[in-house]
């Protein structure tokens, strides 16, 4: 697996130690906020690399949401059948080109980073280089501290009561973050369901809060550096949603139909300004030639 993991551990120390060489002069090298600002930046640079995921990830889940009816019929059609109902389901997909694993593209590719964040950052604590962050670097980052508490600590292994608040606060904010852009998703973005796509209702209603207990349960183990790293990510997502949202709704959400009531309400406020100035221009025009003097008219002669 070193053929494997080599590079991932390559490419996320040097994305941290070129970051925290760029910061170094401002904060200084041994600074926590160098080295949190690092982390930061490592999952604004993942990020930007997987705008073309989440692009694909919102084309197909508007897709599957269309297709819903349709796959409806089929799961009727064929309840007795799973062979055939897999297969027509998959002509279906196929036809209208859209992948119903395309919802979990982003996650899964940021996964082997995220694995290979946690090993480098365990690699601190335990004094053990990976990748570029070897020497001088292992030191400054292992002396590290976030809000006082060491960047590669972990809740359960540290004894710190300042190392569990800061971690607990992690979280708290992790989960959170899941939580409301999950709930943002469902409320917002999602179109009204029916009888056909309950069941998508039902899933997204177990992720709202399955997600937010597993970042709590599993928090407890990840580094400081690692929860700050998914905390980030959080954040990006929430607010990467919210953009899309608000600017590109999905059909038959209620945003989209939001969306569609203020364009209406502008395009209305737009064509009454213009009829509005219209009738300025011509009722001014008679009253401009009511100013006109009226050439004189010669009286008859008697």
């Amino acid at each position: 697996m070193s053929f494997i993991l080599n590079p991932l551990y390559n490419f996320v120390s040097g994305v941290i130690v070129l970051i925290h060489k760029a910061l170094s002069p401002i904060f200084g090298k041994d600074s926590g906020v160098t080295w949190a600002l690092s982390i930061m930046g490592l999952v604004v640079l993942i990020r930007i690399i997987l705008i073309p995921l989440f692009v694909k990830q919102i084309k197909s889940q508007r897709a599957l949401t269309a297709l819903q009816p349709q796959m409806k019929e089929i799961q009727k059609r064929f309840k007795d059948d799973r062979q055939k109902q897999s297969e027509e389901m998959m002509k279906l997909y196929k036809e209208h080109k859209t992948n119903p694993l395309a919802s979990c593209f982003p996650i899964l590719a940021q996964a082997p980073i995220f694995f290979a964040l946690f090993t480098v950052l365990n690699g601190i604590a335990r004094n053990k280089p990976h990748g570029f962050l070897k020497g001088d670097y292992l030191v400054s980052a292992a002396q590290a501290k976030f809000f006082g508490a060491p960047i590669s600590q972990t809740f359960l292994g540290s004894e710190s009561t300042t190392v569990k608040i800061v971690t607990i606060c992690l979280i708290v904010l992790m989960s959170a973050t899941t939580f409301t852009t999950q709930r943002q998703l469902m409320v917002k973005g999602m179109p009204k369901m029916d009888s056909t796509n309950n069941m998508m209702l039902q899933q997204q209603k177990i992720m709202l809060y399955l997600f937010p207990i597993i970042f709590a349960v599993s928090g407890v183990n990840f580094p400081v550096g690692v929860l700050i790293y998914w905390s980030t990510t959080n954040i990006w997502t929430w607010g990467q949603q919210f953009y899309v949202i608000k600017r590109n709704p999905t059909p038959g959400s209620p945003a989209y139909e939001e969306l569609q009531k203020k364009r209406a309400a502008k395009a209305k406020a737009d064509g009454v300004s213009a009829v509005g100035g219209v009738e300025e221009v011509e009722g001014g025009a008679p009253e401009a030639q009511g100013q006109r003097k009226q050439p004189k008219r010669k009286k008859k002669k008697k």
